[in-house]
């Protein structure tokens, strides 16, 4: 019974034993894993700030981080989306009915035309800047040689005032195809970098992004500097051809009475 007791108590003794050193080296295997939790905590944190910089700072890097070149490229896209800003604005303001061929003038030519003034229409139309004032003005100054040197003198200085016209929105045109051109540039300067770090033997990732980051963003930049310039211009073309088809039209009813007009000096 002594003896039973006795390795009764043995056993027990050595279970708890066994079971506290199970503990002990459980409490230390869990502190040496605590370290390398926090460090891929850690790790994970650290690179937190670097996928939450979106595509801003991806576009940061590429303008800063492409080279001299890369960097001029994206000046000269920058700039050209300035000069189609300015030029459609400039379009806009001047491309209108009113400031080619303004209702005023129309007005105070056809009074004179009823009375048979051509030197007071003429003077009217020296005063104004606008171009049908222009045309007219050629055709009035020619109204002693005939109805055939009018017309000539008219047609031509129409030539002229329309070429004025679309010349503005030439440059919108200009605009439009230059900035596809540069983004293709960048495109290919920044393929020629990627392949560049490639050929070094062990690539650089980061650099290598990059590099890739600035083939596609300056492809973007300059399609989303042509679109717009490709739509402005052609906008503008149409409203320029019906203005410049009603110019013609009231130029010919203006000066259709000038076969009959005597012209008295004083």
């Amino acid at each position: 019974m002594k003896k039973s007791f006795v390795m009764s108590l043995v056993c027990a003794g050595l279970l708890c034993f066994t079971a506290q050193t199970s503990f002990a080296q459980d409490v230390v295997d869990a502190d040496d894993a605590a370290p390398q939790t926090s460090q891929v905590v850690q790790n994970t944190s650290s690179s937190a700030p670097q996928a939450s910089g979106g595509a801003g700072s991806q576009f940061y890097q590429v303008l800063f981080g492409s080279g001299s070149v890369g960097f001029i490229l994206w000046m000269a896209l920058f700039g050209a989306l300035v000069a189609y800003i300015y030029l459609a604005i400039d379009c806009a303001i001047l491309i209108q009915t009113d400031k080619i061929m303004p209702q005023a003038l129309i007005a105070n030519v056809e009074a004179s035309m009823q009375e048979g003034d051509v030197v007071k229409a003429l003077q009217f139309c020296e005063n104004d800047p606008t171009p049908l004032a222009h045309i007219l003005s050629a055709g009035f100054s020619h109204v002693e040689e005939g109805f055939e040197v009018i017309d000539e003198a008219i047609a031509s200085a129409a030539d002229v005032e329309v070429e004025k016209i679309m010349q503005r929105l030439t440059w919108i045109s200009v605009v439009g195809n230059a900035a596809p051109m540069l983004g293709l540039l960048g495109t290919v300067q920044g393929m020629i970098m990627a392949f560049a770090n490639l050929a070094g033997g062990t690539p650089d990732v980061g650099a290598l992004a990059i590099n890739i980051s600035q083939a596609l963003w300056t492809t973007a930049g300059g399609l989303i500097c042509a679109i717009p310039c490709v739509l402005t211009y052609y906008g503008f073309r149409n409203k320029a051809s019906n203005i410049v088809l009603k110019m013609t039209i009231m130029t010919t009813e203006l000066i259709k009475d000038l076969r009959n007009v005597e012209v008295v000096s004083e």
